[in-house]
């Protein structure tokens, strides 16, 4: 049925051809494509050298492709390649989208590339086409059993299809072997070893077409993503979660007549050459933390090794996978944050490679989560191709709001489809802060309930001196370890700010710096109001008259300890803004830094008398 509908088409275009007119005055002065059949993926490469031989300037050509063909593309680059001969350079990207001029064939879709440049009489350039389809080998026979080999069928013309007329062509076919069945020979084909050549063909009007049908061997992997779900979870405590979902088939030649594990473990290279048994991912360079999992369970069958470049993870599946088969399976890893989280215009981006890590693999359908960290507002995407994008939103442990999810889905991808796309949105940093202080506030609140409880005194008599005492000593512990608790957390914002200073050494942000050291002002001026009448309070207790010096003492050391750590951090970002160079910033705060090295150890030793006091 399919190579009746094929020949239809055919006659259908023919028919049409001779009745369509010429629409401008450009001619292909040379046309060379090359197509890839070595895999289940077809990539077509065309270069088309064009002449416009009228006296018109011209902004467009014009590309043309049988509606069978259209239906399974999965991607097309066209570049315009700059020089000529042996001094090509570099090539740009040209734009291109479908047209619908009139007078041309039903069965067409045209679609039109502009130039940068309108191109004069006797002007030349030269594009370079580059296809990618799914879907396009039909195996043949269409059930084969575990011994045999796979043979597809491949359809396609001899001639490049073109509202132009085209002076001189050639084709060349690429196999994975040398073994073909069968070919359609034309005048000046020939077979040799594993390529195909047609052609060279001259002078051949617009719209030619002559069908060739191969027939031939293929072995490789039909490995087709079904559906395939990444979701992609950014923390902004310093990591990258990537979880995989994979629902695989074998898109080849359907098994028949059982199978047979003896026989596979026995000659797997023959009783299952067409099957297969490993998938490679290369994912990126980092990736730690590395899973392998179905619905059963761990799945141990896994190599991974890498380098500074990438990481490569070998997976097998529970059994061999064999055509009209299917498995489902995940993968998970984590990535270091600073590697794809970016800051550009007050906003920050998530720069992730689209498509899946898996070699030679068809994804059918593809679903990109990308799930912000909550709080995130202000979200735009950048993707280099067409993708339909939604917005969700996901709860997680202690999410109050949710966190968006940006859902990216697109059909039929391929490897070609592995380009970088962005994510923007804008964060505020604080933000950070709210389910630690979540959880502290909640642990502060259970050791409150649980202290009150502990210290409840459920006796009659409650008016002796000694009971009277206890009372006071352990409110007196108790304000002692509220004022622990508050200068640790001085102490905790000290650090953060000196974590700046590390930080502005690595990125050179003194914005950033800044920002840190207005917080942790804000900061410690809100913790010494907290402080306050704590201190009050153990100056006056009796109970405490013993501990008092050392809290004193440690009170004095502190401030001495951020009146230097805010000079300090005052030199070096004004050696920055200076531009300063390192040795010398390093010179300028050396005394400074030996200082607060002193005050730091004689801080946690007050602390520890003080922590032995409770």
């Amino acid at each position: 049925m399919e190579k009746m509908g094929f020949r239809f088409i055919v006659f259908v275009l023919a028919i049409s051809f001779l009745s369509t007119p010429v629409i401008s005055d450009l001619i292909l002065s040379k046309v060379e494509r090359k197509i890839d059949l070595t895999s289940q993926i077809v990539r077509i490469s065309s270069s088309l050298k064009v002449e416009n031989e009228g006296p018109n300037v011209v902004s467009e050509v014009l590309l043309s492709f049988p509606d069978f063909q259209v239906k399974k593309m999965a991607h097309m680059v066209v570049s315009l390649v700059e020089g000529k001969g042996k001094s090509k350079g570099s090539s740009i990207n040209l734009p291109a989208q479908v047209v619908h001029p009139d007078g041309m064939p039903p069965a067409l879709t045209l679609y039109s590339v502009s130039l940068p440049k309108g191109l004069s009489k006797g002007e030349s350039l030269t594009l370079e086409v580059f296809a990618v389809y799914t879907h396009s080998l039909q195996p043949f026979p269409e059930e084969i059993t575990q011994a045999d080999i796979q043979l597809v069928v491949y359809q396609d013309s001899a001639y490049f299809l073109s509202p132009y007329k085209v002076k001189f062509q050639s084709l060349n076919v690429k196999l994975p072997s040398s073994r073909v069945e069968s070919f359609t020979k034309l005048e000046n084909s020939k077979l040799v070893e594993s390529e195909l050549k047609y052609g060279p063909y001259e002078g051949l009007p617009p719209f030619s077409y002559s069908p060739v049908v191969v027939h031939y061997e293929n072995n490789r992997p039909f490995a087709v993503a079904q559906e395939l779900v990444r979701e992609i979870e950014i923390s902004h405590w310093g990591n990258v979660q990537v979880t995989e979902h994979y629902k695989v088939a074998h898109g080849g030649a359907l098994n028949k007549g059982g199978f047979s594990r003896l026989d596979y473990q026995a000659r797997p290279q023959v009783r299952g050459v067409s099957s297969f048994q490993r998938l490679i991912a290369k994912l990126p360079r980092g990736a730690h933390s590395i899973y392998y999992r179905d619905e059963i369970g761990n799945i141990s069958t896994s190599h991974v090794w890498g380098d500074s470049r990438k990481t490569v993870l070998e997976i097998e599946p529970r059994f061999p996978i064999f055509g009209g088969w299917r498995t489902a399976f995940t993968i998970g890893y984590g990535l270091p944050l600073e590697d794809f989280l970016f800051a550009s215009e007050g906003k920050r981006f998530l720069n992730f490679s689209y498509g899946s890590p898996m070699e030679d693999l068809v994804v059918d359908n593809l679903i990109m989560k990308v799930v912000l960290p909550e709080g995130s507002k202000d979200i735009s995407v950048s993707v280099p191709f067409g993708v339909k994008q939604q917005e969700e939103v996901k709860y997680s442990n202690l999410d109050i709001l949710g966190r968006p999810v940006v859902l990216l889905e697109k059909n039929n991808v391929v490897p070609e489809h592995n380009q970088y796309f962005q994510v923007y949105y804008r964060f505020n940093s604080l933000s950070l802060l709210m389910e630690p202080l979540m959880l502290i506030c909640g642990f502060l609140f259970l050791f409150i309930t649980c202290i009150a409880y502990m210290h409840a005194d459920f006796s009659i008599s409650k008016s002796s001196a000694s009971y009277l005492a206890k009372l006071q000593l352990d409110e007196v512990q108790a304000t002692i370890q509220q004022f622990q608790n508050i200068m640790n957390r001085c102490l905790a914002v000290h650090d953060k700010l000196d974590a700046s200073l590390r930080d502005l050494s690595r990125t050179g942000d003194v914005q950033a710096c800044k920002a840190v050291r207005k917080l942790a002002i804000s900061l410690l001026k809100d913790l010494s109001k907290d402080m306050k009448p704590l201190l009050i309070f153990l100056q006056s207790s009796p109970q405490a008259a013993q501990i008092w010096t050392k809290v004193e003492d440690l009170v004095g050391k502190e401030k001495e300890m951020e009146e230097k750590l805010m000079l300090k951090h005052s030199i070096v970002v004004e050696g920055y803004e200076k531009k300063y160079g390192g040795r010398e910033i390093e010179n300028r705060v050396a005394p400074h830094q030996q200082k607060l090295t002193s005050l730091r150890q004689e801080v946690d030793d007050l602390l520890e008398i003080i922590d032995e006091f409770c």
